[in-house]
Parts: C-alpha cells; structure tokens; sequence
C-alpha cells in the first residue's frame, strides 16, 4: 500500500500504521471498505471524511423577500486565493442571480450566453480555472424558505419550513449548517445506510460475547441513537442544547419540511502535488 493511502487511513481512523496496513492491504487498496471493516473489528467510530475533499471556491444563497423561495449555489476555484478575489465573487453574485430569477437550476442552461462568456473573461484575467458546479431551488409549500451563509462563504444551507417565519427558517439553517444532520426525521433515512449500520453494530455486539437477547438490545440502541444523532428534528438545537429542534419549530406551529445543505468542495478529490519531487524530478530530467 502507499504511504499516503496508509497515512490517509490513519488521519481518518485514529489507529495504529500497522493496523491500518493490514485493513488495506485485505480490502485491497480500498480505503472505505478498510474502513467499514474496521468499524467492525475495533468498534471505532465513524471515520473522518477524507482530507483530498478540499476543493476551493464559494457558495451563496439569493431568497425572495417574501420567503416564497431561494436558490444555492456553488462556484469553484482552484485556490482560496481566488475565492476571496473581487472579480471572482463579482462573478458569483452574477451567476447567483440569474439563477435566482430564471429559477434555473440547469447549470449548462444557465451558463448558456453571457454568463459563460463572462467565466471564460475571468479564467482569462485569473488565470486559474473557474467553474459553476451545482445550482438547486427550494420552493415554500404553505411557509418559508431561509438561508444561512457561513462567514466564510464555504457552507451554505437553504431550510424550507411548513408554517413559521423567515427568522426561524435561519435559526434552523445555521444549525443545519453547524451540525451537517443527514436527513429531516428518522423516517427519511435510506433503508440501506440503517441495514449497514445494523451489520456494523451487529459484528461488533456479536464481539461481546452476551447472550444473544442482550445483543438484539445493544443493537437496536445503537440504531437509534445513529438515527438521533443524525436526524435533524431530533438533534439538540445548536443555540439552545435543552430543546430539540424539532420542539423548537414545533414551538413555533411549524415543521420542517425539507433541507439542502453545500459545503465547498464536498465529494471533490483535490489533486495533492509534491512540488520539492515535482522540482527533483524536473532537475533530474
């Protein structure tokens, strides 16, 4: 196995080089079944995700005033340097707009035009790549739409309440924002992530050597505090730790209906370039 592939793995896991070697070496290179399986054999907790997910650039939100509706957006670069430059945010409050009023969420439609010419102006002028990556809308149903942008600009999260206000939506997106839930409620979660997690649980109760009713219980503990931990409406509300934020909305003759949550870069291998080999080599040739 490569280093970097073994020195990944152990940022990741939190466990011993040659422990980490060995779960690659029998997933054959495959750093998240290594990962799987280590979950079953140590009872380590979910990894890390992966430190390559870094790609730069921003994302931004646009809502209408009445709530009705909004759209998110992320635009990337190829450094931090340019995410921060005038003319690259200039550009991204262009592309957020006209999203916004088209109500397209077709990044190749969109782009279509003058917005395309405009991107290609600034890679031009930049001299770094630029690219629009994904768009999406939310709509209100009998409520309201509210967004949170994180100072950064790197996390950005659109709420969609059923009754409420505006005020509450982004209470609720920043919490989306700080806490990153996977689903609305327990029911949204896909069947196949519990049924992985069960097996999961199962191998490591199994471990413990208890009678076999005692590790149906384990199990089934286990699955609901994963379902807890990972459902928005059953998370402590991030302002306010003694209520959850289902209360929270309830409180209020709300319910959340949907959310969508972008984080820069998420689900994006950022190439990790040697530059002393890159120079060594260079000068060896």
């Amino acid at each position: 196995m490569s280093a970097a592939l073994v020195k990944e793995l152990r940022e990741r896991t939190g466990l011993g080089l040659l422990e980490c070697k060995k779960a690659l070496a029998a997933a054959d290179g495959d750093i998240e079944k290594a990962i799987e399986e280590l979950r079953k054999s140590s009872g380590m907790k979910a990894a890390k995700k992966a430190g390559r997910t870094a790609a730069d650039g921003v994302v931004s939100t646009r809502i209408a005033e009445d709530g009705s509706y909004g759209v998110i957006v992320e635009v990337n670069s190829e450094t931090d340097f340019v995410a921060r430059d005038e003319n690259f945010l200039g550009f991204v409050a262009r592309v957020v707009n006209a999203a916004f009023e088209q109500r397209e969420t077709d990044v190749a439609a969109l782009m279509a035009g003058e917005l395309e010419a405009a991107r290609e102006s600034l890679v031009q002028k930049i001299g770094e790549n630029i690219s629009v990556r994904r768009i999406s809308l939310v709509t209100a149903d009998a409520g309201v739409v509210g967004a949170y942008v994180h100072g950064n600009n790197r996390i950005a999260v659109l709420v969609e309440l059923k009754g409420g206000d505006q005020d509450l939506a982004k209470d609720v997106a920043m919490h989306v924002a700080a806490v990153n839930p996977q689903v609305v409620s327990a029911e949204d979660m896909p069947a196949e992530l519990i049924e992985k997690e069960r097996e999961i649980y199962t191998v490591q109760a199994q471990d413990s050597g208890k009678p076999a009713e005692i590790i149906e219980k384990m199990i089934g503990g286990r699955i609901k505090k994963f379902l807890a931990e990972n459902s928005l409406v059953e998370q402590a509300f991030v302002k306010d730790p003694d209520v959850t934020v289902g209360k929270l909305v309830s409180a209020a003759g709300a319910s959340v209906a949907s959310f969508i949550r972008f984080e820069v870069g998420e689900g994006i291998e950022k190439e990790q370039v040697d530059f002393a080999a890159e120079v060594a080599a260079q000068l060896k040739g």
